[in-house]
């Protein structure tokens, strides 16, 4: 209904009203309308007239790791998806992860052996890259893991991308610090002028994983901006 139906319905109730009323009386009642009348049109422009809120942005990510590194219960559990029936990813699965500033449509590839030397398919249109790793993991792991990631990292549809890049398994006996890590992959060299984050994570602390995202999100929209400056 518009402001101006609505007054008219109060103006007809005070004709109404002014039939039966003292003159005194009703330029008493009158004000009171006037104050009722405002306030109305106030609450009417609040609940009908502020429009639906602003899409959050939607970002197309690729996640990648070894099998095992823990992607899909990760994942899962940002989703809020039961981790008991995780099954690791064979092909690849995508996935809608919603955030209070964004939406990432995370495609997740399998990182078994026979899979991983097609990631590379799946690379295109992705807008930032998380890369999972077993921070428990053999050595023998550890080091393919590294290779992934150097490749990941120099790979023309990814090397100007954000990156994330986890350590799992924290809460591992075996785990290895973010420092190791980061020394190990040799990140500092390789990823020099690069945005990248490394951040330690496990299913157990699922208040430093989504800080974790929080920080790749803001990646994100620090790239969306130069874009439009471009």
């Amino acid at each position: 209904m518009s402001d101006l139906r609505i007054t008219e319905a109060f103006l007809y109730m005070d004709y109404l009203i002014l039939k039966t009323t003292k003159m005194d009386d009703y330029e008493e009642m009158m004000e009171m309308k006037h104050q009722d009348l405002t306030g109305s049109l106030m609450c009417f422009r609040a609940l009908c007239c502020k429009g639906p809120p602003p899409a959050r942005p939607e970002y197309d990510l690729v996640c990648i790791g070894l099998t095992g590194s823990g992607k899909t219960s990760l994942l899962s559990k940002l989703c809020s998806e039961s981790p008991e029936n995780v099954v690791s990813t064979t092909g690849f699965s995508i996935k809608a992860v919603p955030f209070q500033n964004a939406i990432l449509n995370v495609k997740e590839l399998g990182g078994a052996d026979n899979i991983r030397k097609y990631w590379s398919r799946y690379y295109q249109g992705s807008q930032g890259v998380i890369f999972v790793l077993d921070s428990a993991s053999s050595e023998d792991d550890l080091e393919t893991a590294r290779n992934e990631l150097h490749s990941a990292l120099q790979h023309p549809q990814l090397c100007t991308l954000p990156f994330l890049i986890l350590a799992n398994h924290q809460d591992k006996p075996a785990a290895r610090s973010v420092q190791e890590v980061k020394k190990y992959f040799e990140l500092e060299p390789l990823a020099r002028g690069k945005r990248w984050i490394l951040q330690p994570c496990s299913l157990d602390d699922m208040d430093a994983l989504k800080d974790s995202f929080s920080q790749l999100i803001n990646l994100l929209e620090e790239k969306d901006h130069e874009a439009v400056r471009m």
